[in-house]
């Protein structure tokens, strides 16, 4: 089958600042896929859960030419439970882009290929979805991916710390430790961090600080007109 013919069930289509991982702060395409098989309770993209509209993948590349950035990310809901986003991730590599995927790191990372930056969760014990994570992932991650824990609790920071460390996680990548946004103070998981002296990234979610909230893009959903604020996360 044409590899353009192929079709992804996507909820929105937008442009914004990027307001997480290393790439926090520059320009960014966001492809958000419907559809999440978690139920974190910190999610604030619940509007994705259902809807969204198949569109092929030829269509999805029209459209995102409109931005004027190569930076785009697949995100979601949980971009990986269609069979169509590793296909998805090759075409925006051969057109060019440099692609991110966030992912719930709870499905196999195995089929997504290498060259995408892929910034995957571990999910806490607080966050409603855990124990979630397919640790056989790790084996899948590349040097330039990005581990991403979000605290909502001091239960889930000890936790974190304790997994970073007994599995040397910083030592082999990016480990970004976030707070749940308007659940856990930021002020407390920096001053932990700075306690345990362990070199991880404390991020915050720009795009929610910066209060971009200007349409942007395109809901596929005809119903529907969002802000699009960037996403938090998936989950």
């Amino acid at each position: 089958m044409n590899r353009l013919r192929r079709t992804l069930r996507v909820k929105e289509i937008f442009y914004s600042l990027q307001g997480e991982s290393t790439f926090a702060g520059y320009p960014c395409i966001f492809i958000r896929t419907a559809g999440c098989h978690l139920r974190c309770r910190y999610c604030d993209t619940t509007y994705a859960f259902s809807g969204g509209t198949y569109l092929e993948l030829g269509e999805i590349l029209h459209r995102i030419r409109a931005y004027p950035t190569r930076l785009v990310e697949l995100t979601g809901g949980e971009p990986l439970l269609q069979s169509a986003a590793p296909t998805l991730l090759e075409l925006l590599l051969d057109h060019g882009y440099q692609v991110l995927l966030e992912t719930s790191g709870d499905l196999s990372i195995r089929h997504v290929p290498a060259r995408v930056i892929k910034i995957v969760d571990i999910k806490c014990p607080d966050s409603g979805a855990f124990p979630g994570f397919h640790y056989p992932n790790l084996k899948w991650l590349m040097p330039w991916d990005q581990l991403k824990f979000v605290i909502s609790t001091d239960r889930d920071l000890a936790w974190a710390l304790a997994l970073t460390r007994s599995l040397d996680l910083h030592e082999r990548w990016t480990v970004l430790f976030s707070p749940a946004h308007g659940v856990y103070p930021p002020r407390r998981l920096a001053a932990a961090v700075l306690e345990s002296g362990l070199p991880v990234r404390v991020q915050i979610q720009l795009h929610k600080y910066l209060e971009l909230n200007e349409p942007t893009g395109t809901s596929t959903d005809e119903s529907e007109a969002r802000p699009h604020l960037h996403e938090p996360g998936v989950g």
